[in-house]
């Protein structure tokens, strides 16, 4: 339109508020999402196991129907925090096949097509966008982990009562640390790795070369040196050796997260774990930034 003609007006319409705009990301990536059968079928299958644990409480209360069964309350499995913690495991081994099939089309396509300048030219920050990005991976497997972890939390406290409710606080708090700790680490790995790798099944590939070859890695070099320090290059590990630490678990097959790994002979300290956990993060962090960026310079 020519300015001369001065017909130009600028928008005048309602704004959406600051804080919410990188919620525009994942509201048109769940309508592309959703067109996707195979990833619906992946997420209903998602939702089998919270259906199992829910039918194993309500079995474990249903006296009358045990009865019929011929089964005693007390042989049915206990549910107390390592009930909670396997409900976890189980979950988190779906997500990462989730975060393979999701993570590595979220940013590649727009490096592709050199779509970001069109994003980052708008009132929308470099911030914004990965958190944009992050929050759809951030939704998908909530509703995979703590969401049913908490409700079957709240389905076995109405039967038992409030008295095994305060006995048992800690278990929401380890639900809900557990899956924010692998939400963020495997999240933010497969959204480095798309920014990265422009060619989604190779991106995916690595996704599953950083937990399994890197786990392999580490167990040769145990072998190798007979040391138990490999285990930092285990993903698998070092996030099962963080959940049971919150779940208050001790003496437990070492693992969690996607999968459950070998036992260890000798522990690596506690706090390795943390800082090898988040500067993992930090480390995708960086990558992001160094590729989600308004302009590129090719030399």
């Amino acid at each position: 339109m020519a300015v001369y003609k001065r017909t130009y007006r600028p928008y005048a319409g309602p704004l959406t508020v600051h804080w919410s705009r990188f919620l525009v990301i994942p509201r048109y990536t769940f309508e592309e999402l959703r067109k996707s059968r195979a990833l619906i079928l992946l997420f209903i299958i998602g939702c089998i196991g919270p259906l199992f644990f829910a039918v194993t409480i309500y079995l474990k209360h249903n006296l009358s129907l045990l009865g019929m069964l011929n089964v005693k309350a007390q042989d049915l499995i206990t549910i107390n925090a390592r009930f909670f913690y396997n409900l976890l495991q189980t979950q988190s081994a779906l997500g990462f096949f989730l975060a393979a099939f999701i993570g590595p089309g979220l940013i590649s396509p727009d490096l592709t097509n050199n779509a970001l300048p069109l994003y980052l030219a708008r009132p929308f920050s470099r911030a914004e966008y990965i958190l944009g990005k992050f929050s759809v991976l951030a939704i998908v497997f909530s509703l995979l982990t703590w969401v049913p972890g908490l409700l079957l939390f709240g389905l076995e406290a109405y039967f038992e009562g409030a008295g095994w409710t305060v006995d048992n606080l800690r278990i929401p708090v380890a639900i809900v640390a557990s899956s924010v700790l692998w939400i963020l680490v495997v999240s933010l790995l497969a959204l480095a790795l798309s920014a990265w790798v422009k060619w989604k099944p190779a991106a995916a590939g690595l996704l599953f070369g950083v937990f399994f070859v890197a786990a392999g890695f580490g167990g040769a070099i145990n072998g190798v040196l007979r040391t138990s320090w490999g285990y930092l290059l285990n993903i698998s590990h070092l996030m099962g050796t963080a959940w049971q630490a919150l779940f208050g678990l001790t003496g437990l097959r070492r693992g969690g997260g996607p999968f459950s790994p070998m036992r260890s002979t000798e522990e690596i300290p506690l706090w390795c774990t943390w800082a090898v956990l988040f500067a993992l993060c930090g480390f995708c962090l960086w990558m992001l930034t160094r590729k989600v960026r308004g302009a590129e310079v090719v030399r």
